[in-house]
């Protein structure tokens, strides 16, 4: 059976679990907008949820800052980035994380995509990966890593330069995918073509329209994309599943049981 669960409060992830009756949760450590670095919130601390979570059985993936850019040309940003991967993959390696997943950022409109490529190359080279490091395809932005297929390819093919390529995965997100305008129907061969693997699903119904560019989650069957095609998804990918929809544990819990109905 497909392992179905959610992205939570890191209050307590075990809990939250148990409320949507799941064994797999996703969270944040910290403020997903700042360069703080991670915090845990959790009464036990880091070694107290590694321990407490492997007692319930319950999986946890950590998802790093929305500001995390590897990619990008600007010093400023690109060296602060690199610091707080490093401390989200400690902090995920902490807890005993199943993997940490992040965007595949992007550069400026004027740049060469293949700097980009490269700064990811570096970054892998430059970063212990203590736990797998999962890239997520992102929905908007003409110069992102990570939307466009062949722009997934120009990152994977540098990075598999790195010794430790064996350690980077591939997270796909249904939303970000179609609002990035990659279609659903072949997207998983599409995608395994490239990495030769899927590590995570997000699986997320899209408020807007195809080939909008427009990160905006919904809840299953209140979106645009077709119920056949998100449980099509899940189905071939074959990997553990993250629902990022909205709403608390009771609209998880309805969000999971559609999604099981329809694989």
């Amino acid at each position: 059976m497909t392992l179905i669960g959610a992205h939570v409060d890191q209050t307590d992830p075990i809990a939250e679990a148990k409320a949507r009756d799941t064994t797999v949760v996703q969270f944040f450590l910290g403020d997903p907008q700042d360069y703080k670095g991670p915090a845990f919130a959790y009464a036990g601390g880091a070694e107290g949820l590694k321990a407490d979570a492997e007692a319930a059985g319950v999986d946890l993936y950590v998802h790093a800052p929305y500001i995390v850019n590897v990619a990008t040309t600007n010093n400023r940003i690109r060296i602060p980035s690199r610091k707080l991967l490093q401390q989200h993959i400690d902090g995920a390696a902490a807890i005993g994380a199943k993997g940490l997943i992040v965007h595949g950022g992007h550069v400026n409109k004027s740049d060469d995509p293949a700097v980009g490529f490269d700064n990811w190359r570096k970054a892998i080279e430059a970063t212990d990966l203590k736990v797998p490091l999962l890239i997520e395809n992102t929905a908007g932005g003409d110069n992102a890593m990570a939307r466009y297929l062949d722009r997934i390819a120009g990152v994977w093919d540098a990075i598999s330069a790195s010794s430790d390529a064996d350690k980077v995965g591939f997270c796909l997100d249904t939303c970000h995918a179609h609002a990035g305008g990659n279609p659903l129907e072949t997207v998983v061969a599409d995608v395994l073509a490239i990495t030769g693997r899927i590590d995570l699903v997000h699986c997320n119904d899209s408020r807007d329209e195809f080939d909008s560019g427009a990160d905006r989650h919904a809840n299953f069957g209140a979106g645009k994309i077709d119920p056949d095609l998100l449980a099509s998804v899940v189905r071939d990918a074959g990997a553990p599943v993250i629902c990022e929809t909205p709403g608390g544990a009771v609209e998880h819990a309805a969000d999971f049981a559609w999604l099981r109905e329809r694989l």
